[in-house]
C-alpha cells in the first residue's frame, strides 16, 4: 500500500485510495499531508499545554489553521509547498518546546508524535511512509474512526477560521478548541464514548466558526441580497476566480477596476454575486461555468488566466495550465502562487492582471441568469409570506439540498430529486451542490422561489439559522417538528464540519450521499444511526415518499 486517504466521498470503492488520489494527488503527497497532520497534532499538544498556563503563543493558531487548510481535499498539490510547510512546522516546534521550557513547564508527559529531526526532503518522504505516520496508526477501528471524524471536521473548521481571520475576525476560544481536539486525537486513554462526546463538542464550535465567518462576511460586504446573475460573457479580457476567500474577490476587483478587466466567479465563488459591496464594481460581470469537477472543459473555453482563492483544484490539461494561479493554501506544481499579504498590505494581483490583458475574451457557453441570495436576512425579510405560505398549505415542506458537487454518475440522483419534488415543496441550498438544479425551471410558491440559494458550502449556517427562526415562530418545542427535510450531498472536509454542527444543533435524520463516509466504521456509523436517525439516498421515488410522509 503507497498510501491510504479516504477523507473525501470518492474515494476508491468507498474503502480508501492506496496507490494514487482519485483526486488527483499522488502517493508520495498524499504521505507528506498525512506527516503534514502528524506535525500538526505535535504543535498542538505543546499549544494546548501552553492554554493550560495561559501562556499566548504568537503565530500558532494561524499556522495550525493554514497547516489543516492545506491537506483539504483538491487544496494543494505542491510537494514543495508542503516540505517548506513541514520544516517551517518543526521549527515552530523546537521553538515553542524550549519557549515553554524556559516558562518551568514540564514537557515529559507530552507524547508529541513530531519528536524527529529533518535533514533532508528524502528523509520527510521516508518518515512520512513509516507506520507512525497516517490514518492506519491508530490500529482499533473505531477509535480511528472517531480520531479521523473529528480531524476532518477541524479541517472545515480550519477553513472557515482562515476566511473570517483574512477579514480581521477571530475567536481564540475556536482556536483553543482545535488545538485542543488535534491533542485528544493523540490521547491513546480516550475511550470511544469519550471521542463521540469530543466529535459533538466539534461540532458544536463549527456553529461557533460558521457565526464568526458569517459576521466577518456580512460586517464587511453587507448582508446577500436576492440577485439575478448573469451566467453570459462581455467582449473583454477577463480574470476567472474561484475558491471561497472573499478577502481575496475584493483585493482583485479592487486592483483591476479601470484595466479593462472583467472579473468573473467560478463554482463556489458564484454567492460573491450576492453581496452589496461588490455590486459597486462595473466590470464584476457574474458567473461563468458551474461546479468545480467540470473545470477542465470551462477554463479552456474561458481563455483568460484563472485564479484558484482555495480548494476545488482539479489536474488541468495542458492547453490552459499557464495561465492558473493559486493563493492562499491552495498550490499546484507549475502553477504561479501569488503571495499572502505581508504587514496588512493587499495581495498584488498586477501580474495576473497583465496576463489577462495579453488573452482574448472568454467564449460564451451559455446565456441567461440565474438567482441567488437568499442568505438568513434576505430570507427573514421574506418571513411573513414564507409564514402565511406555511399556514395556507401553499408551501408543505422544505428540502435542505446543501452540500457539494462531485463528479460521479450517481450524483446525478439530485438533479432527479429536485425535478421529481411535490410544487408545494421549496429547495434550501448552499453550497456547489446547487449546480445540480439551480439552473432547472422549478418555478414559484407565490412569489418564494422552489430553489432558495443561501451562498457558499460555510452559509449552511445561515439554514440553520432559518429553521431556528421558523422554529420559534411557530413556538415548537424540537427543530425537528418544522416541516424541513435533509437530504444532503458530500464530499470534503467543509461539508463534515457543516454535518457535525447540524447534528450539534439537534437537527436529526439527515440523508447524506451519494454514500456515506468510508472513515465511518460500522459501530460509529450505527452511533450516528442509532441517536440522528443519519440514512443514506436510495432511489429519487422512494426516498420523496418517504420524505414526504415523516
Amino acid at each position: 500500500m503507497k498510501m491510504f486517504c479516504y477523507q473525501c466521498q470518492e474515494t476508491v470503492g468507498n474503502k480508501g485510495c492506496t496507490k494514487v488520489g482519485v483526486c488527483g494527488k499522488t502517493a508520495d503527497l498524499a504521505n507528506l499531508q498525512d506527516l503534514m497532520i502528524y506535525a500538526l497534532k505535535g504543535i498542538a499538544e505543546l499549544g494546548s499545554k501552553a492554554d493550560e498556563l495561559e501562556i499566548e503563543i504568537p503565530g500558532l493558531d494561524r499556522f495550525i489553521m493554514e497547516g489543516l487548510f492545506m491537506t483539504i481535499t483538491n487544496a494543494n498539490f505542491d510537494k514543495e509547498r508542503f516540505f517548506e510547510k513541514i520544516k517551517a512546522a518543526l521549527k515552530f516546534r523546537d521553538e515553542l518546546r524550549i519557549e515553554l521550557e524556559e516558562k518551568g513547564v514540564d514537557l515529559k508527559g507530552l507524547k508529541d508524535p513530531s519528536t524527529f529531526t529533518v535533514n533532508s526532503r528524502d528523509e520527510i518522504v521516508y518518515k512520512a511512509n513509516s507506520d507512525e505516520v497516517g490514518v492506519l496508526a491508530t490500529e482499533d477501528e473505531d477509535i480511528r474512526s472517531l480520531r479521523e471524524l473529528i480531524t476532518y471536521g477541524l479541517k472545515g473548521m480550519a477553513a472557515y477560521a482562515e476566511h473570517a481571520d483574512n477579514l480581521g475576525y477571530s475567536d481564540p476560544e475556536i482556536s483553543k478548541f482545535i488545538r485542543k481536539a488535534l491533542a485528544a486525537t493523540l490521547d491513546d486513554e480516550l475511550t470511544v464514548d469519550e471521542l463521540t462526546s469530543l466529535t459533538l463538542e466539534t461540532g458544536g464550535y463549527g456553529v461557533k466558526v460558521m457565526a464568526l465567518l458569517d459576521e466577518a462576511n456580512t460586517s464587511t460586504y453587507g448582508n446577500p441580497e436576492i440577485t439575478k446573475v448573469n451566467i453570459g460573457v462581455r467582449d473583454n479580457p477577463a480574470i476567472l476566480i474561484s475558491g471561497h476567500d472573499l478577502k481575496d474577490m475584493e483585493e482583485l476587483l479592487e486592483q483591476t477596476e479601470g484595466t479593462g478587466v472583467d472579473v468573473y466567479t467560478h463554482g463556489e465563488m458564484l454567492p460573491a454575486n450576492y453581496y452589496p459591496a461588490f455590486k459597486k464594481y462595473e466590470h464584476f460581470v457574474g458567473n461563468y461555468g458551474n461546479a468545480w469537477w467540470k473545470q477542465k472543459e470551462e477554463f479552456e473555453k474561458f481563455n483568460g488566466p484563472i485564479l484558484f482563492t482555495t480548494n476545488c483544484i482539479v489536474p488541468p490539461k495542458a492547453s490552459y495550465a499557464d495561465r492558473v494561479y493559486t493563493t492562499g493554501s491552495s498550490g499546484y506544481p507549475g502553477f504561479k502562487h501569488i503571495p499572502n499579504r505581508v504587514n496588512g498590505d493587499p495581495k498584488d494581483f498586477s501580474e495576473i492582471i497583465e496576463h489577462a490583458k495579453r488573452l482574448p475574451a472568454p467564449t460564451e457557453i451559455e446565456k441567461g441568469s440565474i438567482v441567488g441570495g437568499f442568505a438568513h436576512a434576505q430570507v427573514f425579510a421574506l418571513a411573513d409570506k414564507i409564514v402565511d405560505a406555511i399556514k395556507s398549505g401553499a408551501i408543505k415542506k422544505f428540502f435542505v439540498m446543501a452540500g457539494c458537487d462531485g463528479r460521479m454518475k450517481s450524483r446525478n440522483y439530485y438533479t432527479e430529486f429536485a425535478k421529481a419534488l411535490p410544487k408545494d415543496t421549496v429547495i434550501l441550498t448552499a453550497g456547489c451542490a446547487k449546480y445540480k438544479y439551480n439552473k432547472l425551471n422549478l418555478g414559484e410558491i407565490g412569489g418564494i422561489p422552489r430553489v432558495l440559494d443561501a451562498g457558499q458550502c460555510n452559509d449552511s449556517y445561515s439554514l440553520a439559522v432559518i429553521a431556528m427562526k421558523l422554529k420559534e415562530i411557530f413556538e415548537l418545542n424540537d427543530i425537528n417538528e418544522l416541516p424541513i427535510a435533509y437530504n444532503i450531498a458530500w464530499y470534503e472536509q467543509k461539508a463534515v464540519i457543516v454535518l457535525l454542527a447540524l447534528l450539534h444543533l439537534g437537527v436529526k435524520n439527515i440523508h447524506l450521499g451519494p454514500t456515506l463516509p468510508a472513515f465511518l466504521s460500522p459501530n460509529v456509523a450505527n452511533v450516528l444511526v442509532e441517536n440522528f436517525g443519519i440514512g443514506t439516498i436510495s432511489n429519487v421515488e422512494d426516498d420523496i415518499e418517504m420524505f414526504m410522509n415523516v
